[in-house]
């Protein structure tokens, strides 16, 4: 599954990151490496974009990039 089919409330595991090179490199960057734990937190009212929590901060990700995001969902 995908970053993006998260709902929100819902927490998942970072399996792998794709993307075309910068944008893989960017999301790298920001803290979402595998493993790492992420929750979404909110979404804006028409689902674009989203509020994650991860490493203790709070990111906006944009659909398109979240699709970019497979993760394994982590049951409550």
């Amino acid at each position: 599954m995908t970053l993006r089919e998260l709902r929100v409330g819902q927490s998942g595991r970072v399996l792998t990151v794709g993307g075309e090179k910068a944008l893989r490199r960017r999301l790298l960057e920001m803290g979402i490496t595998p493993h790492t734990m992420i929750t979404v937190k909110k979404a804006a009212p028409m689902g674009d974009p989203i509020e994650l929590l991860l490493r203790g901060y709070v990111l906006t990700l944009r659909l398109a990039d979240a699709q970019k995001i497979t993760v394994e969902e982590i049951a409550p």
